[in-house]
């Protein structure tokens, strides 16, 4: 039963006040019309509860804003959501992604995250390819959807607002995988739940990979705020513990010419295997909770840009740790999928509204694991094939 404007509703009593539910709540279908972003189409979800979020259904079905009764949660870049037909995964030495980085939830994948790689091509039939070139976090990144269906719908006196599409990778003689993604939202509610089900089309056996970059920035990001996860090692940082300029845990302002952090975190589950993260505000009384399989997911980065101008916080779930694509194919993390064969993942996005519902989260966390005191992370092992910053001195 929704609990809308301060009244719990049954269904009946809802449609007695309204003559359409887009009056209160609903889906619009709306397309940009100017400059780099022209003919992307979005899904508008309101969800009465005072979630307002976009569906990019042509930037593979990724969450370009979320805002909490007028207030924004999710970080955005100058490149803006930006058209696939206007970006190129290979440029820039493969950096093509940076061109279109901005929103609050960007997929990465299907068989590649992080940085541009290589790889062998033996386990696809073209005999004049050897190699195989990965661009950075992958060609389904920023792809349009086939935009399968959107609506509402009632299950006794609760309302579900819920968007379907499938995005596809595919090259001749090469891979072919999907991404079937659910969106789906309740009247009434402050979350949503993202299930996407990743499979080989082919017959090919063809490697998978996936990453979410799920960015948040100012209001909620501020000198202040702060990130509570069950974390239980810091197993890798692309800077050592004296050269880190802000710690994990406790976020800054933005600053001049601050050095990006990026953190591989080991995390505990709950006993339901679901992992819960969040970047709390409190002096806003706000936060924003991601929840994540743990088997699924048994990585999670954190990635810290608090520099002027860019002032993003991201938190990343992701099927392998740090490292490059030799060291992902040695430590056998790298999933390998047969033809048909597919990977369900099941994925929540919610926003802490009060201090009530802030507390409750952190007893969550605290019952799984305690969050350790120490804000710098030591690094327990040395990162792979990733990025590496020399020695800075550390500003606070």
């Amino acid at each position: 039963m929704p609990r809308l404007f301060g009244q719990d509703l049954t269904r009946r009593d809802f449609e007695r006040h309204v003559g359409a539910t887009r009056q209160v709540a609903g889906i619009d279908l709306v397309a940009f019309a100017d400059g780099a972003e022209q003919g992307v189409r979005a899904l508008q979800f309101r969800t009465g509860g005072g979630l307002e979020f976009s569906v990019l259904v042509d930037r593979s079905m990724d969450i370009g804003r979320f805002d909490l009764r007028g207030t924004p949660f999710a970080w955005q870049s100058a490149t803006g959501f930006r058209s696939p037909a206007y970006l190129s995964a290979n440029a820039d030495g493969g950096t093509g992604f940076m061109r279109g980085f901005s929103g609050l939830f960007c997929t990465c994948g299907f068989d590649h995250v992080r940085q541009p790689d290589r790889g062998p091509a033996d386990h696809f039939d073209m005999p004049l390819r050897r190699e195989m070139a990965y661009p950075m976090h992958g060609h389904g990144a920023f792809q349009p959807a086939r935009l399968e269906g959107y609506g509402e719908t009632w299950d006794g006196d609760s309302c579900t607002l819920w968007c379907e599409g499938t995005v596809v990778q595919a090259a001749v003689m090469g891979e072919h995988l999907t991404m079937r993604r659910r969106i789906e939202a309740r009247i009434g509610e402050n979350w949503l739940r993202i299930v996407d089900t990743i499979e080989n089309r082919g017959f090919s056996r063809t490697p998978h990979m996936l990453l979410y970059h799920i960015n948040a920035g100012w209001p909620l990001l501020d000198a202040g705020a702060r990130f509570a996860a069950p974390i239980l090692r810091t197993r890798a940082a692309n800077m050592p513990r004296e050269s880190q300029q802000a710690g994990y845990r406790t976020q800054q302002g933005p600053q001049p010419r601050f050095v990006q952090q990026v953190f591989d975190h080991e995390v505990a589950a709950d006993a339901a295997g679901r992992v819960p993260t969040a970047l709390i505000n409190d002096a806003l009384g706000l936060g924003f909770a991601v929840e994540f399989d743990g088997a699924r997911f048994p990585c999670l980065q954190q990635w810290q840009a608090l520099g002027d101008g860019v002032y993003g916080f991201g938190i990343e779930p992701v099927t392998t740790r740090w490292g490059d694509r030799a060291v992902a194919e040695r430590s056998g993390e790298i999933i390998w999928l047969e033809h048909g064969e597919s990977r369900v993942y099941d994925t929540r996005l919610a926003a802490l509204d009060g201090a009530a519902a802030i507390a409750a989260f952190d007893a969550r966390v605290a019952a799984i694991h305690p969050q350790a005191a120490d804000e710098f992370p030591h690094r327990t092992e040395q990162p792979q094939g990733g990025p590496f910053i020399p020695s800075m001195p550390r500003i606070r």
